[in-house]
């Protein structure tokens, strides 16, 4: 039985504010209460009672605040801040001497645990100077287990279901306003006094359970609410993320098996014309590069639609890929006919990365008489002209989609505007999606399902994934990886350096600029933060910045702006006089993070560096890998705290997108990188990435399942669990 009462009928006095915060908290349910996991655990240790300390003990004790206040001694006017701390055995003064801020941070009443030593002798002992931390634990319980009161006359029972009166860890949950961790604490134990937990049907399958010796539903849920010691913590975190993980792989299956029962148009492969094409790039395709066309290519040759992930670092060719797979389809035509080709559609994330993947197909077919289409939410494009050749001309939405509906523009290249139903393909046969992780799962079923036909699926990310990510969050799909550079591609040079270290970067741009080359400078910001508003972000801004660096750094230099505000207009007017090079310095906020591609830019400067995720950080340098001349980023940190550093010294020294995706992953359990909370994937499943063992175990029982099962009808609360995982995972 699974507990679908909604939380209100176990707690019916719950005040509109609570109600509110557990909403905001995602707990509508009993369910999504036992499902709200605890953060982290607070040992109360060898926790002692006021009445038991001596003079010199370190002493951890829990009790509560009584009358804060400020002093000064006086002989030397010296401020104090002092308050009693009292739990059930008495009482005891706490003071801390020059540190008069502490007593506003107190108030009558507040629960604390508190950790320091034993000063002063006799009956005028105090602490002095204690670590005081808001405590989540009651005084009265400090010693007691979450379920002692309710378990003291249980006998063995108690035990046997995981619970006794041993001293335990106390959780701290995830709180917000209303709602605080000592609350959920207790709400628990409610709902664990009904027994409900011990009804509810576990939907891992019990062989599953033995062959990984993860410990049941139940007993799991006793263990990361009130575990007697961390490795009962453990057991259980580990067996959620387990569940989790095996829940999305579930989903994954399914979907990979009903696609994998469609049939795919047959794609005529002939490898003497695709040799051909390939020789005809402006540069030599690398091993990595054929030998991902040649996987492709063997899944054309298959009776059913390929699904496939082509992960490949920034600059290592996925558009070369993509266009020699997308010749072989255009070229081939539809089954049973003389005329016509089989249609490829190429979704995507920005208008200026469309744009920009056109104008690269223009060059690589301009020598193959094959039309290709553009299309946006501003315009329409389709290659050759009929006036000129070797330009494309603009066309109309209507015309446009009349002759794709026709057959006519046999590959199509475009933003969301792809998916829009007005747009519908003759002989759709490969559907290719750039940066994966920019479109929901919704996105990639609507364009891999268009028109009712499966067409081969190509998905590209240069956001680089640790597999144990991709095998969970794209384990629908086959994984390809483009793990070489092209020839001639030197190393960026990158630095991090500080404010005063500020002129070797400017510097490093003048030399560039001699040299006839170009430079981003990159903000966290558009404009000045507003003075009025307190926790407005302090960062630089586009506006502001590039006003400055032409009054005060470089005067002589032609430099512009871009950002997300901007029009699509005035973003093609600005990236074209930049690819033209008649703008020198490009101001830019992280809306350059993708697929911009200006081979003459050199350098990269980045304003408050440590605003931005480490993938993102990764792309904005790959605006600089473009070409064979030597190139140079420098990062800009505004603070310098331990955290920045650390991550400014891994983007410094990774050697690639994947050693920094995987040191993302091992400092930040994902990190922003990969983060769980853009994916919707608990911090717990997050954690678990780590384990490749545990991914692969749970992918590997997921498809045996799905295989024998695959509406699982012999396993209902799985299937439960799955549609709540499939929910709750989104892919924007």
């Amino acid at each position: 039985m699974n507990p679908p009462d909604l939380i209100e009928r176990h707690f019916a006095r719950l005040r509109p504010e609570q109600k509110r915060a557990l909403h905001k908290l995602g707990i509508r349910t009993i369910r999504d209460l036992l499902y709200h996991f605890p953060a982290r655990y607070e040992s109360s240790g060898d926790v002692g009672t006021i009445a038991g300390v001596s003079a010199g003990a370190e002493v951890t004790l829990y009790g509560t605040v009584r009358k804060p206040d400020i002093r000064k001694t006086w002989k030397s006017r010296r401020p104090i801040a002092e308050a009693w701390l009292e739990d059930v055995s008495g009482k005891i003064k706490m003071m801390w001497f020059s540190q008069p801020y502490i007593a506003k941070s107190l108030h009558d009443g507040m629960v604390v645990k508190v950790s320091g030593k034993i000063a002063g002798a006799g009956a005028k002992i105090y602490l002095a100077n204690p670590a005081i931390d808001k405590s989540p634990i009651n005084p009265d319980e400090a010693n007691n287990s979450l379920f002692s009161r309710g378990d003291r006359n249980r006998g063995d029972s108690s035990r046997e279901r995981g619970v006794s009166s041993v001293p335990a860890l106390y959780p701290i949950y995830p709180e917000s306003q209303g709602i605080s961790s000592l609350w959920l604490m207790h709400a628990v134990r409610k709902v664990f006094e009904t027994k409900v937990h011990e009804n509810i049907e576990d939907p891992i399958p019990e062989e599953i359970l033995v062959r990984y010796k993860l410990p049941s539903l139940s007993s799991s849920l006793v263990f990361i609410h009130a575990p007697q010691k961390q490795p009962d913590a453990d057991a259980a975190r580990k067996r959620f993320a387990f569940e989790e993980v095996f829940a999305l792989q579930i989903v994954m299956q399914q979907r990979r098996n009903a696609l994998l029962r469609e049939e795919a148009l047959p794609v005529a492969v002939d490898r003497t014309k695709l040799a051909d094409f390939i020789a005809s790039f402006p540069f030599p395709a690398t091993e990595a590069q054929m030998q991902a066309i040649e996987t492709i290519v063997k899944d054309f040759e298959k009776p059913h639609p390929m699904l496939r992930l082509l992960e490949g670092d920034v600059g290592s060719g996925k558009t070369a890929v993509a266009a020699a797979t997308a010749y072989l389809v255009a070229t081939s035509l539809p089954k049973g006919r003389i005329a016509g080709a089989l249609q490829v559609a190429y979704l995507c994330p920005t208008e200026i990365l469309a744009k920009q993947h056109f104008s690269t197909f223009v060059s690589y077919f301009r020598d193959h008489p094959i039309p290709i289409g553009l299309i946006t939410g501003s315009e329409c494009r389709v290659f050759p002209s009929k006036v000129r050749y070797e330009e494309s001309a603009k066309l109309t939405k209507a015309t446009f989609r009349k002759r794709v509906t026709d057959g006519l523009i046999p590959i199509v290249i475009g933003t969301h505007a792809i998916i829009e139903k007005s747009l519908s393909f003759k002989y759709f046969a490969y559907a290719i999606i750039d940066e994966q992780h920019r479109f929901g799962t919704v996105h990639r079923q609507k364009l891999a399902t268009k028109d009712d036909i499966a067409p081969h699926l190509l998905s590209m990310t240069a956001t680089p994934i640790p597999r144990t990510l991709a095998l969970t969050l794209y384990g629908d799909l086959d994984l390809t990886v483009l793990d070489q550079m092209p020839l001639g591609r030197k190393t960026v040079i990158t630095e991090i350096l500080g404010k005063e270290q500020r002129e070797r970067a400017y510097e490093r741009v003048h030399a560039e600029l001699v040299a006839g080359h170009q430079a981003y400078v990159i903000c966290p910001r558009i404009d000045e933060p507003d003075p009025a508003k307190e926790l407005a972000l302090q960062a630089k801004s586009v506006k502001a910045e590039a006003a400055r660096l032409k009054k005060e750094v470089f005067p002589e230099a032609a430099i512009d702006i871009l950002h997300s505000k901007m029009t699509p207009a005035e973003k093609e007017k600005t990236m074209l006089k930049f690819e033209r090079g008649e703008t020198n310095i490009l101001v830019a906020t992280s809306v350059v993070e993708v697929g911009v591609n200006v081979p003459n830019a050199t350098v990269i400067l980045i304003e408050g560096a440590e605003r931005f995720g480490l993938a993102q950080l990764h792309q904005l340098r790959g605006r600089v890998i473009r070409s064979t001349h030597q190139s140079y980023c420098f990062a800009l940190p505004e603070s310098s705290g331990e955290t920045t550093r650390e991550r400014m010294k891994a983007f410094k020294n990774a050697k690639n997108g994947f050693e920094l995706a995987e040191y993302d992953l091992a400092l930040r359990g994902a990190g922003e990188l990969a983060g769980g909370r853009q994916w919707g994937v608990s911090d717990i499943a997050m954690e678990a990435l780590k384990n490749i063992k545990l991914v692969e175990a749970a992918r590997t029982e997921a498809a045996q399942l799905v295989a024998r099962d695959s509406d699982l009808h012999n396993h209902p609360s799985l299937a439960s669990r799955a549609l709540a995982a499939d929910k709750e995972m989104h892919l924007e």
